[in-house]
């Protein structure tokens, strides 16, 4: 178990408890969710260590590891998803200003979104740590997935465009990792990080039912300035925002499970729209943000420049 005294996203020690969430996924215990004043973040407190939050995952409802189109939302889930990946294949394009090159795809569950890009000529590689997903996405896809476990050993300044789909959330040591994608980084190249925000209009909605704390898994809740902080502290520059507009409607309709014991899904569909609605001129608003960072100089101190 790990108990934080000062803000993993900042290192402020202006924490305080804000939420108590149920894990409606695996255990059913509840896990305290505490905010920082300072950078507005908010983290799961009291969490497994990396050796336990394994058990957290085995369930067939986890759908990145198990591609399971069992229920409503799971169902509806693959529907959209040709959209949104041809989606994130045009957002890699935009960030990277190229149509094909290198990608590296962080916890990429069973390889959809890299047969997508590898289909549109990129060279891919993806690391995922479940076995079950990477033995699906060679099944499924004929790619040859590594463990996490192989990002320490990847060759520097090897990729033009790093992505973590609602990954960041998940990993337990957030600045190294950070560090590490930056090592992998061509120059120009770019980083897409997708987070849920807890400030979106259906968190809020939602409260502490809202499916996106998704605890003990979700190490980390976003805000997008504790987001930019973050960002900032490892040198790396948000150069813009997107939104991710499907994400309201899936997070709503299990959010509304949780709440009512129901599948209410014409009140989860309003609550998703309205999300969306609130997010059309301002990507900060929305249920989930993609961040799009790129490597900046670091500064030198005056007298130590040569």
């Amino acid at each position: 178990m790990i108990h934080y005294n000062h803000c993993p996203i900042c290192g402020a020690p202006s924490i305080h408890l804000v939420l108590e969430v149920k894990d409606n996924t695996v255990s059913g215990k509840t896990f305290a969710v505490w905010h920082c004043d300072s950078c507005t973040g908010r983290f799961t407190q009291d969490i497994p260590g990396k050796e336990e939050i394994g058990a957290y995952y085995q369930s067939s409802d986890y759908i990145s590891h198990s591609d399971t189109r069992e229920g409503l939302v799971n169902r509806l889930y693959h529907q959209v998803r040709a959209i949104t990946l041809n989606t994130k294949r045009r957002m890699v394009q935009a960030a990277t200003r190229r149509s094909t090159g290198t990608l590296l795809d962080l916890g990429c569950g069973t390889g959809a979104f890299l047969h997508v890009m590898e289909k549109a000529g990129w060279h891919v590689t993806g690391l995922e740590p479940d076995p079950g997903a990477r033995e699906k996405a060679a099944s499924l896809y004929g790619l040859r997935i590594q463990p996490i476990e192989a990002l320490a050993h990847l060759e520097p300044a090897s990729f033009n465009a790093i992505t973590l789909w609602h990954v960041l959330e998940h990993v337990h040591d957030l600045g190294e990792y950070i560090e590490q994608c930056k090592r992998l980084l061509v120059p120009g190249g770019a980083i897409l990080i997708a987070v849920p925000n807890y400030l979106s209009l259906d968190a809020q909605h939602y409260g502490s039912s809202w499916a996106a704390y998704d605890v003990p898994r979700h190490l980390y809740h976003f805000s997008p300035r504790s987001m930019e902080r973050l960002l900032d502290k490892h040198h790396l520059e948000s150069v813009s925002k997107l939104q991710m507009w499907f994400d309201s409607f899936y997070v709503s309709m299990l959010s509304e499970r949780y709440a009512t014991g129901h599948n209410r899904t014409a009140a989860a569909v309003w609550t998703g729209l309205r999300s969306n609605l609130r997010a059309i001129r301002n990507a900060e608003n929305c249920s989930s943000v993609i961040y799009v960072a790129r490597a900046t100089a670091r500064r030198v101190p005056l007298g130590q420049a040569t």
